[in-house]
C-alpha cells in the first residue's frame, strides 16, 4: 500500500487507487494560522501519482494549504466504517484557469453525473490542487497501538 523506500513520498498502490477513484467522500483536514484544524468534506480524484481536488480561490481550506501544504485525507467505507483509509501529503502544486474548471467538471460527472459543476458562484474561481503522497494507512477493525506503546505482558 505504502511504496516509499527511504524517500518521504508515498505512492498509490491498486488498492488505495481505487478507493481515491471511486466516487468516496472524503474528508479533507488542513492547518489553520492558529494551528487548529480546519476539515472538510471533499470530492477527490487521481492525477497521476497525486491526489487532486478542487476548491475556489478565497477559500480556507485554499488559504491554509498555499500557507501550509501540510494535508490530511480519511474516508470510511459506506458499506463498512469500521474500514477506513488516511492519507497524508502536501499540496504541490496550484493549477488555476480553465485547466481547473475542466476538474471541478470532471469531479461533477463523477459524484453527481452532470457534464459541469452546476454550483458555481458569480465571480468565483477554482482552483485544482495537486496533494503528493507522503503517507497511506488502511486500517480495518480497531487499530493496533504502536510499538511501545502498551506494556508486555
Amino acid at each position: 500500500m505504502l511504496s516509499s523506500e527511504g524517500s518521504d513520498v508515498a505512492r498509490l498502490d491498486e488498492q488505495v487507487r481505487a478507493w481515491v477513484e471511486a466516487p468516496n467522500f472524503w474528508h479533507l483536514g488542513t492547518v489553520n494560522p492558529d494551528g487548529s484544524p480546519h476539515v472538510t468534506p471533499m470530492w477527490v480524484d487521481v492525477e497521476g501519482d497525486f491526489v487532486v481536488f478542487n476548491t475556489a480561490i478565497g477559500r480556507v481550506k485554499e488559504e491554509n494549504l498555499r500557507r501550509d501544504p501540510r494535508v490530511s485525507l480519511s474516508c470510511v467505507d459506506a458499506d463498512n466504517p469500521y474500514d477506513r483509509m488516511m492519507i497524508r501529503g502536501r499540496a504541490v502544486q496550484f493549477v488555476e484557469g480553465d485547466e481547473a474548471e475542466h476538474c471541478m467538471d470532471r469531479l461533477a460527472k463523477k459524484y453527481v453525473d452532470t457534464d459541469r459543476y452546476e454550483w458555481r458562484i458569480p465571480g468565483e474561481r477554482r482552483v485544482m490542487i495537486l496533494v503528493e503522497l507522503t503517507h497511506v494507512r488502511h486500517v480495518v477493525g480497531v487499530e493496533p497501538f504502536r510499538a511501545g506503546i502498551l506494556p508486555r505482558m
